[in-house]
């Protein structure tokens, strides 16, 4: 796979070079330049920290899973409420996505999913327009490789926000994109923001890159002026009547809903009970007592398949606590080596409004430890509901095995 690039300097494109020679032998095919080109542009050609922050990403991807992320079968909820649209291209190639984000039921949704399924989803739908994307390059040029995005936030309830797991899931997001897809963005229409929405956006900008923050545009409730911008590089006849161009769908809809999803109030016949999704024999429960940390231990073989090919296993986790936050993180050792490192950062979470779920790819010959830390806590222990188990990643997907946890100890204050 290769595209077109940008016009850089002779200095750029030896670094661009070297970048290449760094990261060799973890980049794929599809890794061309101009995807290594994003992450020297994000770093200001900074090439020591440009290649720390694409190998986090890789790292992250394959959490994500991401190779194989269209053989997942995303929760329902997320397939029919999640409100998007790819409404054709701009003068550029640049795919345009519309998303009416008034009718997007933060509530409903974080009743019906986890945090990790939500933004698994939002990667598997930016996996797909950067695919469109590269493709309109190859006919457009380098330009079409970035999108443009439209948010309608007409009426928007922003006390949705307000609660804590809907705040968590918008920050989270937010800082997944600017840590895994730099300069993707190419505009950002925001229209009829609602009067606190300058509040909100002040709180989230501090996790977006200053160059993206320069890409946002925000319209006020009432005020037309974006259009003249918007059609300067997007055809009005591709854009619906409903936000003044001239697309209607089929059924002379000029807000063009079957052209996408619109999203809406989700039915409590999709909520699922988050501290009951799988049988109870799968769930330990433990107390973590007022400065003790709760320690799990597993240990990854060099195992083959039936085809005798190394088989890849993920370490996959879901929790919950009762009352009271807690933090998390996992850490691993090389046996052959003894190299430690962090493969979740220990950080606070708070699972005792949501359930926390997710898991890593893991390396053979690694003994892989998961720590849930109360130790900062000197008055209050923490009841703990949780599932953590090595599951192995298959063509049809993740099955679930049997646990090889080797040892499960509290120990205290480290």
């Amino acid at each position: 796979m290769s595209g077109p690039l940008p016009e850089i300097s002779a200095e750029q494109r030896k670094t661009l070079e070297q970048f290449r020679k760094q990261m060799d032998g973890e980049l794929n095919d599809t890794h061309d330049d101009y995807f290594l080109l994003r992450w020297l542009r994000a770093r200001k050609w900074n090439l020591d920290a440009a290649e720390k922050m694409l190998k986090a990403s890789l790292k992250t991807r394959a959490m994500w899973n991401v190779d194989n992320i269209e053989k997942w079968d995303a929760p329902q909820a997320l397939r029919e409420y999640l409100p998007y649209g790819l409404m054709g291209y701009d003068n550029e190639g640049s795919p345009v996505i519309v998303c009416p984000f008034y009718n997007f039921d933060i509530w409903g949704m974080m009743h019906c999913v986890t945090r990790f399924e939500f933004q698994k989803y939002l990667v598997l739908l930016l996996e797909r327009f950067m695919k469109s994307a590269y493709q309109q390059s190859l006919e457009h040029g380098w330009k079409a490789r970035q999108l443009v995005v439209f948010f309608d936030c007409e009426s928007l309830n922003l006390k949705q926000y307000a609660w804590r797991p809907a705040a968590e899931c918008v920050i989270s997001s937010i800082k997944q994109y600017e840590a895994n897809f730099p300069e993707l963005l190419k505009m950002c229409y925001i229209i009829n923001a609602p009067k606190l929405f300058s509040v909100a956006f002040n709180i989230v900008k501090k996790f977006l890159d200053e160059n993206t923050t320069s890409k946002i545009h925000i319209y006020k409730s009432g005020v037309d002026k974006w259009q003249q911008q918007l059609f300067s590089h997007v055809n009005p006849k591709n854009f619906p009547r409903c936000w003044g161009g001239e697309l209607v769908d089929k059924l002379g809809d000029p807000q063009c809903k079957s052209l996408m999803i619109w999203g809406g109030k989700l039915p409590e016949d999709l909520y699922v009970d988050q501290s009951n999704q799988q049988s109870d024999k799968n769930f330990t429960e433990a107390l973590v007592s007022k400065g003790d940390k709760l320690k799990l231990h597993f240990k990854v073989n060099n195992q083959l398949n039936n085809e005798q090919q190394p088989q890849q296993q993920l370490l996959s986790w879901n929790f919950r606590t009762l009352d009271y936050d807690i933090k998390f993180g996992i850490y691993s050792v090389d046996e052959k080596t003894g190299e430690k490192r962090s493969e979740v950062p220990l950080g606070t979470v708070y699972s005792n409004e949501m359930d926390e779920a997710g898991f890593i790819s893991t390396r053979p010959n690694t003994t892989y430890t998961v720590v849930f830390d109360n130790s900062a806590s000197y008055l209050k222990s923490k009841k703990l509901r949780y599932w953590v188990d090595l599951i192995t990643d298959e063509e049809e997907g993740i099955s679930e095995l049997t646990a090889q946890m080797d040892s499960t100890e509290i120990v205290g204050k480290q």
